[in-house]
């Protein structure tokens, strides 16, 4: 994923005839609160699954396409897509789309609030015209299994980050793990990231460092997708996306460690 990942208000505002918008928020929320201008509706409950054959929580190449196309996005379009949670669920369909070989994708700072704000909203939905949508490998992908997981516990090279809150991580985590609950790369007052030099501030101070393999988990691989993207717009390269998280490594009755 790119280092410009993340965009504000403004930039988007200046190019909203160039790009494709998606709002994963539910339907009722779009429909009801209103959304960006040209905004296409794809809830997050229609791209994550448990029952797919893909890993983890990936709901699969022909779900996906499917979504995609009938919301007139192909797979070379730019797309910037928000929710209303500070990024998080959006952050989750951008990790995906990436996974699926997508390549031109953005996430909105401050979330839905960052827009409503400044610029003005619709209830109007747009009628996108049905495209195909063609599902390519990635030329790389962040994703590890477990044995990777499992060999990043003893490497000094390596830094496994629990992104969940400070409570479940005391309740168990993966041993050598540090805890940098996702929340803490967001400012409260204006639902967005924090400045580059606060977040990297939280993150070196627990170890997350560039010159170290980063290998990324949580409960279900919602909230560490926020954290990749955060990851990735400060330029760290070397990123291990652990999709089967928590779920998978407990479900094996692999070994876990209290604080």
């Amino acid at each position: 994923m790119q280092e410009n990942v993340v965009v504000s208000a403004n930039w988007l505002a200046e190019r909203l005839n160039e790009v494709h918008i998606v709002d994963v928020r539910d339907g009722w929320e779009y429909e009801g609160i209103g959304h960006l201008p040209g905004a296409v509706n794809v809830p997050f409950e229609t791209f994550r699954s448990a029952e797919a054959d893909d890993a983890g929580m990936l709901p699969g190449d022909e779900t996906w396409a499917e979504l995609l196309g009938n919301v007139g996005i192909s797979e070379d379009d730019t797309i910037v897509a928000y929710d209303d949670m500070h990024g998080v669920f959006a952050a989750r369909f951008l990790v995906t789309a990436e996974l699926y070989g997508h390549e031109n994708l953005h996430l909105l700072d401050g979330d839905f609030s960052s827009w409503q704000g400044k610029h003005e909203t619709t209830t109007n939905a747009p009628t996108p015209e049905e495209v195909p949508y063609q599902v390519r490998e990635p030329a790389e992908t962040p994703l590890v299994g477990r044995e990777a997981v499992q060999s990043a516990i003893d490497d000094p090279d390596a830094v496994l980050v629990d992104t969940r809150d400070p409570e479940e991580f005391a309740e168990g985590h993966l041993p050598s793990a540090v805890n940098v609950d996702w929340l803490d790369l967001v400012d409260d007052e204006t639902r967005g990231l924090k400045s580059q030099d606060e977040l990297r501030a939280v993150l070196e101070s627990n170890g997350v460092t560039p010159d170290k393999r980063v290998v990324l988990y949580c409960n279900t691989a919602r909230r560490i997708s926020h954290t990749y993207v955060v990851l990735s717009h400060l330029g760290y390269d070397d990123l291990g996306f652990y999709e089967g998280s928590l779920t998978e490594w407990t479900d094996e009755d692999r070994k876990l460690e209290t604080a």
